[in-house]
């Protein structure tokens, strides 16, 4: 009786070491997917930045040609509409 016990309590502990284990190839394809998610990252961020910078770059030109209009309009002593 105490054999079939310690036989099944040790069948049992094999299942449970068993069943723990994690396949290294599924391991190897979640690192090799967070890799990619962080260069994916990296490139939005990069791209955000380059549109922030051409976002900056026409409110200048927007500013600029509305000083021009401004100036071309008080020396033709013509009224702007309200903005």
């Amino acid at each position: 009786m105490r054999s079939v016990r310690v036989l099944l309590v040790g069948v049992l502990l094999a299942a449970v070491l068993l069943s723990s284990c994690r396949d290294p190839r599924a391991e190897a394809n979640i690192a090799e997917a967070m890799m990619q998610v962080g260069t994916e990252m990296s490139a939005l961020r990069q791209d955000y930045a380059v549109l922030q910078n051409q976002v900056d770059s026409l409110r200048g030109v927007v500013a600029r040609q509305d000083t021009l209009l401004a100036h071309l309009a008080a020396g033709a002593n013509v009224p702007l509409p309200p903005k």
